[in-house]
């Protein structure tokens, strides 16, 4: 068994496109600056990449997960003129105690539960010890050290109030960068050679 690779997984909103709130329109996607850039040059060095996002608006009535469709082609058009390309869009419908059935109930997959996480190890073989997570909450910070990957918080989007939270809960991320594209830095010059074949 040879073994995993090694993948990042980004947050969405506040991470990789701007946080409007509760995005339900493609019109309103807009990208963070070198978001699309930091995503490619991952691609190049043989990292998978996922997006990981909790979007309860669809337990809370806001939108369709039919509405989540064109706003996630726009963004892969978006990454695709950059020469980049996710593997896989993962998302969480639910909320705990918000909203109507089938998607008010407590799940595994909503951050900073694993289940997201889970499903591309299952799907990919993605090994989470040599993966990260980026993202601009405590919650995305949270998943990945659970999950047993490296974290790196980003001040866009929530990131100087999860700095705060990641503070009181002891819980500290593996880096904290400015935004997506430093983020994308950290994580290239701790990764030796290609992520296909780690040493």
């Amino acid at each position: 068994m040879s073994e995993g690779r090694a993948a990042v997984f980004f947050d969405r909103d506040g991470t990789l496109i701007e946080d409007v709130g509760y995005l339900s329109t493609a019109a309103g996607l807009a990208m963070i600056d070198g978001a699309a850039e930091g995503v490619r040059r991952l691609n190049e060095r043989g990292f998978l990449t996922f997006i990981i996002s909790n979007q309860s608006g669809v337990a809370r009535g806001y939108f369709s997960e039919q509405d989540l469709v064109p706003i996630h082609q726009r963004l892969e058009a978006e990454l695709a003129t950059a020469g980049a390309h996710l593997d896989r869009i993962y998302y969480c419908p639910h909320h705990p105690t918000r909203g109507t059935p089938p998607y008010n109930v407590e799940c595994t997959c909503r951050k900073p539960r694993t289940g997201m996480l889970e499903q591309a190890v299952k799907e990919f073989g993605v090994d989470l010890s040599r993966s990260y997570v980026i993202g601009d909450k405590f919650a995305d910070v949270k998943v990945g050290h659970t999950a047993g990957a490296h974290t790196v918080l980003v001040l866009t989007g929530y990131g100087p109030s999860a700095v705060q939270e990641c503070r009181e809960a002891g819980i500290t991320p593996d880096a904290v960068r400015p935004s997506i594209a430093e983020a994308v830095a950290f994580i290239l010059e701790h990764t030796e050679g290609d992520a296909h074949h780690h040493a």
